[in-house]
């Protein structure tokens, strides 16, 4: 087994997240269009999946095997939305799966309202289509108003519906900042002294969309939030169906338990929904003898299949949409990726699995690359990062006049 498999669990991140809110590698470019569609047809296996099946299966519905050239829509689309917690990510996240990515394409996107940056999966801030959006907000609905459960006895004399209501006056009518409006929900109920728990509510409960700015990642750093019906120029309904949900889950991060879907979406209690889709489903099993699900034709790659260099962007879904991730990370590097204030590093891919982290940095116009093993590396797997390093750098530092990548020692 690779160093980087190592088994075991993970707990429920989502929660906690949402608590702490109150030139280039070959195989990299080039690849043809039917790797780029990921049109793969595999034998259905009738052993259990490995770790690294599973791995090759998820890199696959990740672009990470192979660049597409699909258009940034469809590959948010197919990526089950991309958590954006801050603007920057999202843009990463897709220099790294489709060729020749430029950032004004995903700018111009938010610009014409085709997609959106809003609360939804596990009550963190997501960029997902519009058709996404409208489709989801209503299945998830239901679990945000769980997530108010965090608040304790600070929600306890809080008129949910009313502060609802109050902040649909506000926001449905022009944009505004959380700090914004806190400060109107202070003025119109004085009683509470809780601005927090009251923006809160409003947060989870208020389908709310952040409005893009000329900014160089699309977003300001204190962004302004306006009701989503407003800024979409529809209704965005309530109501919705689950098993949409688990096929878009299932599309992107699959094969998965019941239990791996939950921890992606934060809805609790899914397995009804898995068994009435059973007869549309496959049935497969891992090495521990789980039960895991999948669509019929979706790809699943033989586990030699070869997995080049990757930087993943802080905060991507790839290491936290599922409940066991030794598929992407051993257990013993996740303290070094998720930090105790619930920070999600920034992650390199060696071999198909996180092998460390790295962080940019810019000073007098030289634009700095450092990366921090979590293993030995081989000199061909240091070449390797230096090339797809410079280029990730070129993406995210245009305007550098120089670019150094550093190798850090290995992370204790």
């Amino acid at each position: 087994m690779s160093l980087l498999t190592a088994g075991g669990q993970t707990s429920g991140l989502w929660v906690l997240a949402v608590a702490s809110a109150i030139s280039t590698t070959p195989g990299r470019r080039g690849v043809d269009e039917a790797g780029a569609k990921m049109r793969f047809s595999f034998p259905m296996p009738s052993a259990p999946l490995s770790t690294r099946q599973l791995n090759r299966a998820l890199l696959a519905r990740q672009f990470l095997l192979e660049p597409t050239t699909l258009p940034a829509l469809d590959v948010v689309d197919r990526l089950g939305g991309m958590q954006a917690q801050e603007p920057r990510p999202p843009f990463i996240g897709l220099w790294s799966r489709i060729r020749d990515f430029r950032r004004e394409e995903l700018l111009s996107l938010v610009r014409d309202r085709k997609v959106v940056r809003a609360t939804a999966m596990r009550g963190t801030l997501h960029l997902l289509t519009t058709e996404q959006y409208t489709e989801l907000r209503g299945p998830i609905g239901p679990m945000l108003g769980d997530v108010l459960s965090i608040l304790g006895q600070r929600a306890k004399n809080l008129n949910l519906a009313a502060l609802v209501e109050t902040a649909q006056g506000f926001v449905g009518q022009k944009p505004m900042t959380f700090t914004e409006i806190r400060a109107a929900l202070a003025d119109a109920f004085p009683d509470v002294e809780d601005e927090r728990a009251m923006g809160f509510v409003v947060r989870m409960l208020l389908p709310l969309v952040i409005v893009p700015e000329e900014a160089p990642w699309g977003f300001r750093a204190d962004p302004r939030f306006i009701e989503a019906s407003t800024w979409l120029g529809q209704a965005v309904g309530t109501g919705g169906d689950l098993r949409q949900l688990v096929r878009r889950y299932l599309r992107a991060f699959g094969p998965a338990t019941v239990v791996d879907a939950q921890a992606w979406s934060g809805v609790k209690g899914l397995r009804p929904v898995f068994e009435e889709m059973r007869s549309e489903l496959i049935v497969l099993r891992d090495e521990r003898k789980r039960e895991l699900f999948d669509l019929p034709d979706a790809p699943r790659p033989p586990e030699d299949t070869p997995a080049p260099i990757r930087f993943i962007a802080d905060y991507d879904n790839l290491i936290l949409s599922h409940n066991d991730r030794t598929r992407i990370i051993a257990d013993e590097h996740r303290p070094k990726v998720v930090s105790r204030n619930l920070r999600v590093a920034a992650t390199f891919l060696v071999d198909g699995f996180v092998a460390g982290t790295w962080k940019t940095s810019t000073k007098k116009d030289v634009a700095a690359l450092d990366i921090q093993p979590f293993v030995a590396l081989s000199h061909e797997t240091q070449v390797a990062l230096e090339e797809e390093g410079d280029g990730l750098l070129r993406f995210l530092e245009a305007g550098a006049k120089s670019r150094i990548i550093r190798f850090t020692k290995l992370a204790a």
